[in-house]
């Protein structure tokens, strides 16, 4: 038996933080239903990879769901809304809370027609009232807390290309809403588990945030070098780059041996990480001249023996074809209609040994179980056929 077999799950959301919440627990057994706009969500068309449009994210963040199409303006498309929620545990809706409550499903109006509902609702920036309805993405979080600045070069931030602050957003959304549904057995009572794009970037640099409230240091981007320990950085081989980090005294001093410099180990220079981070343009240099005339396969073989972590940088195709990735066993190829290929599907990130997770289907087509979710709560197939006709699905 699964994990969430029996659990019940609507998925309002959008973009990646609560669609993605939502195929985590649907990898464990939740029988999640995604509600499409009639036409198909605006998520669901960026990054266009098949021949009717599907993004490249929307097939990874909406595996193992069933879709279906409703208008939610409509009154007949809320009399739908009230009649799944009914039957439902888990309401996901990543919205502001403005926009919630437009729609009927912020908590006060699901729990009328459901009172122990659980609704996981994350935003971009939280529920204080001065900041609750403002919009904003993954770049914007990544902004705010800090992490772009000390990216980069201080003559050009730099953001991550991939939606670290989303994915995270939604690992938190998807532990709160197991936390919420193991907290219900015991109280028999629904809860409104929230979540944001802001907190979730703010933890990812607090770091680098604790460390200037406490010392003010102020510090600059360094590119890809790291500021509190070294090297670490990224390396040019002679045929392509590579990154390492060293942190601590003993991988530092098994360095110092790999790059015969055996005499940097008690240089005070390098006493310890800080002082090697301050120093880590010098020690950069050191790294980079010891690669200069050696492959990349070659230096990762040495940085290996060495037991000092270090990895190739993959473009997208040669993370695809990389040996490392193929024998960790981490990708599903999967056939979806209008694809040119299989898809590629990634494993989800977290496992349990007895009860592991299972990526048992595709992401849907637009609307495609519409009807047997409707026969599901009670519609017949005349009154389908109107709902049809009268575009509310």
């Amino acid at each position: 038996m699964k994990v969430l077999e029996g659990i019940k799950v609507l998925d309002f959301g959008r973009f990646i933080a609560g669609p993605y919440c939502s195929a985590l627990l649907a990898d464990y057994g939740a029988e999640v239903i995604r509600v499409d706009r009639v036409g198909g969500g605006e998520d669901r068309f960026i990054v266009p990879v098949t021949e009717q449009g599907e993004g490249a994210l929307f097939l990874q963040v909406n595996r193992n769901k069933r879709s279906m199409t409703l208008d939610l303006d409509s009154e007949e498309g809320r009399d739908i809304v009230r009649r799944l929620v009914a039957d439902a545990d888990v309401v996901i809706a990543n919205m502001p809370p403005r926009t919630l409550a437009s729609l009927g499903l912020d908590y006060e109006s699901l729990c009328r027609i459901k009172p122990d509902i659980i609704l996981v609702a994350a935003n971009a920036f939280g529920n204080s009232e001065a900041v609750r309805d403002r919009p904003g993405f993954d770049g914007v979080g990544q902004a705010l807390s800090g992490a772009v600045h000390i990216a980069g070069t201080p003559d050009q931030p730099q953001k991550a290309m991939v939606p670290v602050v989303d994915f995270a957003t939604a690992f938190s959304c998807a532990l709160g809403t197991v936390l919420a549904l193991y907290e219900r057995k015991r109280s028999g009572m629904g809860q409104e588990v929230s979540a944001s794009l802001l907190c979730t970037g703010l933890n990812m640099a607090s770091g680098a945030l604790i460390e200037e409230a406490l010392l003010g240091l102020d510090r600059a981007a360094t590119l890809n070098r790291a500021s509190s320990y070294a090297p670490s950085d990224i390396f040019k081989a002679k045929d392509g780059w590579f990154i390492t980090q060293v942190i601590g005294r003993p991988m530092f001093k098994r360095w110092t041996q790999l790059v015969a410099r055996p005499e940097l180990l008690d240089d005070p220079r390098f006493a310890d990480d800080r002082l090697r981070g301050e120093h880590g343009e010098f020690l950069s240099e050191v790294m980079s001249a010891w690669c200069q005339d050696l492959s990349q396969a070659e230096a990762l073989a040495q940085l290996e023996r060495a037991r000092i972590p270090a990895g190739p940088v993959n473009s997208p195709r040669e993370a695809l074809e990389d040996k490392t990735i193929e024998a960790a066993n981490l990708i599903h190829w999967m056939d979806y209609p209008g694809a040119p290929k299989k898809v590629p599907i990634f494993a989800t990130p977290v496992s349990l040994s007895r009860t592991p997770p299972e990526i048992r289907t595709r992401a849907p087509l637009t609307g495609e179980h519409t009807d047997e979710i409707l026969a599901g709560v009670g519609y017949d197939a005349q009154a389908i056929a109107g709902l049809r006709l009268r575009n509310v699905i």
